[in-house]
């Protein structure tokens, strides 16, 4: 492993939960490899709105006992410039590889960051072909799609519905879905069906109050399961067959009855899930999963980038770039 002396590294965070504009410049020390683990020298983070969960103050009892400033950020893509000894081995990485890796983020270690450290298990090659924006753009969202499945672990031929059909997730859901032979029925705005059915959707439906009698009108006796990725809850709860099944991507704690079975998905459970990150990475070079960049922005107006997932609307990830390491 290479040895570097201590520093200080640039990082995005926030001392105070509030709007976007409580984002800024930090400073903080620079992190580096121990045994297990990579050292990304970060190019490009993807914004997510669990970044934006933990600015606002909606993760703050998960993070009372963190001193600030908090680091956002899952998603990060860039190069390995420490890779621990024991890593080269059992992983086969070294340094200068272009990598993508999803980021447990607590306290002060978050993607928003020249440097963060890994573990290898949370780290694979960047996929041939991409870009690094791209590449920022999606490990966190098809993983989590990837838990949403296995939690359903549905037979082929089983009816999924997803809702928030056009976001970064259900748009993963709907891909590997697709790839693994189930019917889905896509919920989404009017003005998303094509891009939606472009996913795999085998039937759209345009969200509405009425939206769980249409799904019913479309598959009679109700859905295997539904991914709810617009949290309509109880509202899509009646499209589910008895005994079916719903997966959530946020806390609920309701009871939709006639033993419908309610899965919480959090992606954290998997971020060292190295057999599902690579097959993640390996479907992307496939084309089975496509890569959407709403915006790149540089680093420093990660305010603007909040302020424009916020907004709503936005379609694909928004990134941020961080500089090359300055030549000595």
């Amino acid at each position: 492993m290479s040895t570097t002396q201590s520093s200080a590294m640039k990082a995005v965070g926030l001392h105070t939960y509030g709007g976007p504009d409580m984002l800024h410049t930090v400073e903080l020390p620079e992190p580096h490899a121990g045994p297990g683990e990579v050292r990304v020298r970060v190019r490009a983070a993807g914004v997510n709105p669990a970044d934006a969960m933990l600015r606002d103050g909606s993760l703050a009892e998960w993070y009372r006992d963190f001193e600030p400033p908090f680091i956002p950020g899952m998603d990060v893509a860039g190069t390995l410039d420490e890779v621990a000894d024991d890593v080269r081995a059992a992983y086969g990485l070294s340094e200068g590889e272009p990598v993508i890796g999803i980021v447990d983020n607590h306290g002060r270690h978050g993607g928003y960051s020249e440097y963060v450290v890994l573990p290898a298990a949370s780290v694979t090659r960047q996929p041939v072909g991409t870009t690094l924006p791209e590449a920022a753009s999606f490990l966190m969202n098809a993983l989590t799609a990837r838990c949403v499945l296995d939690s359903l672990a549905l037979a082929p031929g089983s009816t999924l519905v997803v809702t928030g059909a056009a976001g970064a997730v259900g748009g993963y859901v709907i891909q590997l879905a697709a790839a693994e032979d189930l019917r889905v029925v896509a919920v989404a705005s009017q003005h998303d069906e094509e891009q939606v059915r472009s996913y795999g959707a085998d039937t759209f439906l345009v969200r509405g109050d009425d939206i769980a009698q249409r799904v019913l009108d479309v598959v009679p006796g109700g859905a295997d399961a539904v991914a709810d990725g617009a949290m309509l809850h109880d509202r899509i709860a009646p499209a589910i067959r008895d005994n079916g099944q719903i997966a959530v991507l946020r806390f609920w704690d309701g009871d939709p009855g006639r033993g419908i079975v309610v899965h919480p998905v959090n992606v954290r459970s998997r971020v060292t899930d190295t057999a599902a990150i690579t097959q993640l990475r390996e479907q992307v070079e496939s084309g089975e999963l496509t890569l959407r960049v709403s915006a790149t922005l540089p680093a420093d107006q990660a305010p603007e980038a909040h302020r424009l997932l916020e907004k709503g609307g936005v379609r694909g990830r928004l990134i941020l770039e961080f500089p090359p390491a300055a030549t000595v």
